[in-house]
């Protein structure tokens, strides 16, 4: 293969994880625990992801705000700021397990949306894939 056709293939391939981002990322999300249902839609120039349903705990008791450990989950933003990025999306993510909000990247395929969420400036991340419900 030529070198100048290995380059521009090299470069389809690389440009090709973001081409396969979808533009939108509304929809329903089940978290892999399945403890979780998060609505994905616009809020205003970007998009956010609201509690639709939690098992388990049902307020927010973990939240370091004292006035609002008594809040229902259902309701809260739990992803903020959703923005496309060079690969994929970025956002703020709160956990309310732990009452932290995290940096976070999300990348969809198919059914999926992996999450990833960060602190020390991305040093520390865990993921999850959740399913995609509609």
């Amino acid at each position: 293969m030529k070198p100048a056709t290995l380059s521009v293939l090299c470069l389809f391939l690389t440009l090709g994880a973001a081409w396969a981002q979808p533009s939108d990322p509304s929809g329903t999300y089940l978290s892999e625990t399945g403890e979780t249902r998060v609505r994905i839609a616009r809020c205003g120039e970007v998009h956010c992801g609201t509690i639709l349903s939690v098992q388990g705990e049902t307020k927010d008791v973990h939240n370091p705000d004292a006035g609002l450990k008594n809040r229902n989950l259902v309701g809260v933003q739990m992803i903020a700021d959703i923005r496309p990025a060079p690969e994929g999306f970025t956002g703020k993510l709160y956990n309310y397990k732990d009452g932290r909000t995290y940096t976070g990247k999300m990348t969809f395929a198919g059914k999926t949306m992996q999450l990833s969420g960060c602190v020390l400036g991305g040093l520390i991340c865990r993921s999850q894939t959740w399913a995609k419900l509609n």
